[in-house]
């Protein structure tokens, strides 16, 4: 920590003890040595701004396509949001509102947009995010609403997306006011890595991915406070008012929600340096960076800036110091990929890398991962003892004992694919229909017109169709049972793929 705080005030003259985080730091460090407003004004966002805006802020790229495969290469991207807070033109300046885009062009426009969009069911590997009523991020086929980055609206028109941009934010499109930040850091990174110093490389490291998050921080947050009587009588009556406990006869340890749906304008305060049209549309970026790799048919698993293929990329996308390009992690010599999250890699020198989310973690092996995909039905329980659980309510540390279920992690981001074996060999995207919006007019002309093409379509193509014989692929394990027995049984009978 002396170390850390000697460079810091050596090279950027900040005291790490006047910081709460490495986000903070990160944060100070930009805004005093890089930071210029005149050439890029960086707007704090009215609260109609961030709850529009915020919708169009999506996370990274997760989702398993293949549950299993050998001889396999595991790639990192070489500090990819770095990568992009570098090398992306940023939105830029005081956004302006448009009301009604139906008419205007998707080239002509630069910001966050609403937007109707229809992905074909043809696109194995849909490209546009979409939130479910659960909050799951899926990236489904389909037709939905929803607030994009304009530059990945331009990028799913181009993969076969149609797009009716509907209102937005527009932003003035400038260079990155990141560039000199990520450059100096990273370039000292290498140094710290050239000399050894793993504390240090791991600094940098995160001061340059902790910047971006900074910006993306919600408004609403949870405070929690010890105040006398009638400060609790007084919050107890607000709508964004949690829980409470009695400590003594005079005071309460209060919950409640700051900047939260319920409050009034007057009572909303946007936290210092909070912009999160930077945030999201760095993610957004992001997502555009790795989707070639992706939408590899040899992709078998993807987590936000790593990728799983069967085949090992071009030299020239290779490099282990170069920021944005690839680096070769791990050859795999059997990898197992049940749920985001949940995989089990075989690599050389017969170790094992095991990833599982959740607090079962401690408790997969590399034998619950080949028992959980011969049978994704499995289940156990463990008990265990957990030695320092926090109740941030109560503000009380203590342990606990737990039974803990474990089994095949739940996840509704893509459906199974099973072959006539009723062995899961395969996944493919969830259609989703979500239109709901007040643009109906607007839907309702896009989908008669639409239909009018292809009902054009069809009839000069009539009389001309082929047909393509393809593997019979099931959507749960009955239809592949009932089509395995019907298979033994001499039977004509076959389900079709979309029954």
């Amino acid at each position: 920590m002396l170390k850390a705080q000697e460079i810091n005030w050596s090279k950027y003259r900040i005291d790490v003890e006047d910081v709460m985080t490495l986000s903070s730091l990160a944060l100070k460090i930009f805004r005093q040595n890089y930071f210029d407003d005149e050439t890029f004004h960086i707007n704090i966002p009215t609260r109609n701004q961030d709850t529009f805006i915020r919708r169009g802020y999506y996370g990274g790229h997760v989702d398993v396509y293949k549950p299993y495969g050998e001889n396999l290469y595991c790639y990192d991207v070489n500090s990819l949001y770095p990568y992009i807070m570098k090398s992306y033109p940023m939105p830029c300046g005081i956004p302006v509102w448009k009301n009604n885009l139906e008419r205007v062009g998707l080239d002509s426009l630069f910001g966050f947009i609403e937007a109707y969009v229809v992905c074909p069911t043809n696109i194995s590997r849909p490209f546009l995010p979409y939130k479910d009523q659960s909050g799951t991020l899926l990236f489904p086929t389909g037709k939905f609403i929803g607030v994009f980055y304009s530059e990945e609206l331009k990028f799913a028109r181009d993969l076969g997306y149609h797009v009716i941009p509907l209102r937005g934010y527009l932003f003035e499109k400038k260079s990155s006011p990141f560039e000199g930040f990520i450059s100096n850091l990273y370039e000292s990174r290498l140094e710290a890595k050239k000399a050894g110093d793993e504390a240090m490389t791991y600094i940098y490291k995160i001061l340059m991915n902790s910047l971006y998050g900074r910006f993306g921080m919600n408004p609403e947050s949870t405070v929690t406070e010890i105040c006398n009587q009638k400060k609790y009588e007084e919050l107890m009556k607000m709508d964004n008012f949690q829980s409470a406990e009695k400590l003594t006869d005079h005071y309460y340890i209060v919950n409640y929600i700051s900047n939260s749906s319920f409050a009034d304008d007057d009572d909303w305060k946007s936290p210092k340096m909070s912009a999160v049209q930077l945030a999201a549309a760095i993610t957004a970026c992001a997502r555009i960076h790795m989707y070639p790799y992706i939408s590899r048919p040899d992709c078998y698993y993807t987590d936000t800036d790593s990728i799983v293929l069967g085949s090992p990329l071009p030299d020239d996308f290779i490099s282990s110091i170069e920021l944005g390009k690839f680096k070769l992690e791990y050859h795999v010599k059997r990898g197992i990929f049940l749920a985001p999250k949940s995989y089990m890699l075989d690599i050389e020198d017969d170790r094992q890398i095991i990833k599982h989310k959740g607090p079962a973690k401690d408790f997969v092996t590399s034998e619950w991962f080949q028992k959980q995909l011969a049978d994704l039905s499995l289940t156990g329980q463990f008990p265990t003892l957990a030695n320092f659980r926090i109740d941030w309510k109560k503000l009380q540390i203590g342990k606990k004992d737990m039974l803990l279920k474990l089994g095949l992690p739940q996840s509704n981001k893509r459906e199974n694919v099973y072959d006539s074996n009723n062995v899961w060999i395969d996944t493919r995207p969830i259609d989703v229909i979500d239109i709901r919006s007040q643009d109906a007019n607007t839907i309702l002309k896009y989908e008669l017109l639409k239909k009018n093409e292809e009902s054009v379509s069809q009839s000069t193509t009539e009389g001309q169709k082929t047909t393509t014989l393809q593997p019979t692929l099931y959507k749960t394990k009955d239809e592949a049972k009932k089509a395995k027995k019907d298979n033994d049984n001499s039977s004509p009978y076959r389900p079709k793929p979309d029954e």
